[in-house]
């Protein structure tokens, strides 16, 4: 038997998004393997499940990194000790902070900031609720999506320390620019691009007797940053790993731990079948070639894609009839995770339990 077949896959509708709990047991091992605990900080965008932050806080981990206001609280319900929002808050946002920080006082929340105006914003708000909140500056070592120039960085942090809900505890590094399949290139790029945060930090340490905890990297340069002294590493999609970091990155250990599974529901003619894998089931922001990858079909080359249609070509479609399973791995689990209410679970290849993804809304209470 393959390693991704279900014994019971006749109690599983399609489309499903299927964790395999032993595999993702392997994968946290792996990570730790390769950093040890104190200093992991996984992001759990990719999985927004309680139970699997539960699986790595029961592996010793106790520091997380999130997107959202919702992940953070999920980690907030489970307790998770140290959570950082990667996201600078606009007014809105840091009100709603407010209130987790307020709701779940066993969890210590910070985020990042990168423009000084708004920093200025969430330490009043604060502030105005009688207490202060930890930040990071964001520091935009090339990614160009969001943080301040390293140039730029030592003003900001001197213009933050007169702010008094805030205090700044560290600097956040996020390099996703960086996918080079090399691994020697990957690691130039890398230390070129963390260089820029040591030196800031060695300036605002000289100037001010103040050392600063770096957060730094993905999944793609983990490797990198865990044999760095210090330095908290963030990778996301290694608890689950994808079909694009599987070929993009092959020198990492990590294996897949989630599927999604379809179903055949037309057999069109000679060459073509139709499966429920639409674009509300896996990730589409890719061309249609890299979003998703069939492990027990791997020369089915996917033809077009509606909501809930995804029609493929295969060498012989007389081999397929109507109810037959797909497994298919992501070419990016991130967003196909977020498409689904629920996960199927399974251990020892049977389908066992449901996780809901609690996470991929943007509220859950707060």
């Amino acid at each position: 038997m393959n390693w991704y077949n279900i014994k019971n896959i006749e109690t599983v509708d399609s489309p499903a998004l299927i964790v395999y709990k032993e595999r993702v047991q392997q994968n946290i091992q792996s990570a730790l393997s390769m950093r040890e605990a104190n200093l992991l900080r996984p992001h759990v965008k990719t999985n927004k499940m309680a139970e699997v932050c539960s699986m790595m806080l029961g592996a010793g981990i106790t520091k997380f990194k999130c997107a959202t206001i919702a992940e953070a609280e999920m980690l907030g319900m489970i307790k998770a000790p140290d959570v950082l929002l990667a996201y600078q808050p606009t007014p809105v946002k840091a009100k709603r902070l407010v209130k987790l920080v307020k709701q779940y006082p066993s969890t210590k929340f910070s985020c990042l900031i990168d423009d000084a105006d708004n920093a200025e914003n969430i330490s009043d708000i604060f502030l105005d609720n009688d207490t202060s909140f930890d930040v990071f500056i964001d520091v935009n070592v090339g990614q160009n999506r969001t943080g301040i120039k390293p140039s730029n960085a030592f003003d900001l942090f001197e213009t933050c320390m007169d702010l008094k809900g805030i205090h700044i505890t560290g600097l956040h590094v996020y390099d996703g620019h960086i996918r080079d399949t090399d691994v020697d290139e990957r690691k130039q790029k890398t230390d070129t691009a963390f260089q820029q945060a040591v030196e800031l930090s060695e300036k605002i340490a000289s100037s001010f007797n103040i050392k600063l905890k770096i957060v730094a990297g993905g999944s793609p340069t983990f490797p990198i940053h865990a044999q760095r002294k210090d330095v908290e590493c963030s990778p996301g999609t290694f608890v689950f790993w994808d079909h694009g970091y599987k070929t993009q990155f092959p020198d990492e250990p990590f294996d897949y731990a989630a599927l999604v599974i379809s179903r055949v529901i037309s057999v069109v003619d000679e060459h073509t079948i139709c499966i429920d894998l639409g674009h509300k089931s896996v990730a589409a922001e890719n061309v249609i070639e890299k979003r998703v990858h069939f492990l027990n079909a791997e020369n089915a080359q996917p033809l077009g894609q509606s909501e809930e249609h995804l029609v493929l070509k295969v060498e012989d479609a007389a081999l397929y009839k109507v109810g037959d399973v797909l497994y298919g791995v992501p070419y990016h689990i991130c967003p196909t995770v977020a498409l689904y209410e629920r996960a199927i679970v399974v251990e020892n290849n049977e389908a066992i339990d449901e996780w809901k993804v609690i996470a991929r809304d943007r509220k859950i209470t707060i």
